[in-house]
């Protein structure tokens, strides 16, 4: 996921994140994925694709497709390197290298297509990102880029602590070089960079009363985000240990109200080379 050398990626590398990725690429799928068409696409670039979760989804969805995944933390290409290698069906399929998503060691016009998701939002400079990735597709090549839009999270009853652990959480990301919002600017990003035909469009998780079970799953799969970034905001001095505490209270009253509320919303932008 971590596609700077300067920044300080909020979840860590640990195994357990590494597994919480897997089961957030897998709880996210259909999201993620409703209007994702890869089909003609035969040499594809994955952009930040830390523990190999996307790229499963991807191969498996496409089975055309030949993936070439790059990221820079060693730890998560290891990781997606093992599990990649364990599912017999993807052999030969792709290959995974350790590279600076900002200066790509690929030559002009070599994919055919590109996809990234939860990868901008780590980055400094997230036009310049963009901008290689354009330099590296052919024209004609489509791209499709996933981010989060945390300004649209809503959870009702209201928690106070719940609210400051997500300030923290958020303020934690821009100072460290992150854009926890840059699923808003999606548009403008691709567009400034030369991309055209671009289209966004909002995905929203959104459970009330009506599909209790689900909202109950929603907010459990919340909670073990939010307290994915735990140690680093401890760490950091950006919330004390008693308001994590009772944010994780919280979280488990909400998420057994029979008139709670969760709401959030992804960003997923489709772009174009000419």
């Amino acid at each position: 996921m971590n596609q700077s050398k300067s920044i300080k990626y909020l979840h860590g590398f640990s195994e357990t994140e590494q597994q919480r990725l897997r089961h957030q690429a897998e709880f996210a799928e259909q999201l993620v994925y409703r209007d994702v068409d890869l089909s003609g696409v035969e040499k594809l670039l994955e952009v930040g694709c830390g523990v190999g979760a996307q790229s499963e989804i991807l191969m498996r969805r496409f089975p055309k497709i030949h993936l070439t995944g790059i990221d820079l933390n060693e730890a998560q290409l290891l990781s997606a390197e093992s599990s990649l290698r364990a599912k017999s069906y993807l052999e030969g399929r792709y290959e995974i290298h350790k590279m600076d998503a900002t200066n790509m060691e690929f030559p002009s016009n070599h994919f055919d297509g590109a996809f990234m998701s939860f990868v901008l939002e780590h980055v400094p400079q997230p036009t310049r990102v963009m901008s290689e990735v354009r330099r590296v597709l052919r024209p004609g090549s489509i791209v499709y880029v996933t981010e989060a839009m945390n300004h649209s999270f809503f959870l009702d009853p209201y928690s106070p602590n719940m609210w400051r652990y997500w300030m923290a959480f958020n303020d934690y990301q821009i100072e460290h070089g992150g854009d926890p919002f840059v699923g808003a600017k999606l548009g403008n990003i691709l567009t400034q960079v030369g991309f055209k035909s671009v289209r966004t469009r909002i995905r929203p998780w959104h459970f009330d009363n009506r599909h209790p079970e689900r909202r109950k799953e929603i907010i459990e799969f919340w909670t073990d985000l939010l307290l994915s970034a735990k140690d680093n905001l401890l760490a950091a001095n950006y919330v004390p240990i008693d308001v994590v505490e009772m944010a994780v209270k919280e979280l488990k009253e909400v998420r057994n109200d029979p008139n709670a509320v969760f709401t959030f919303s992804l960003m997923q932008a489709r772009a174009v080379v000419m």
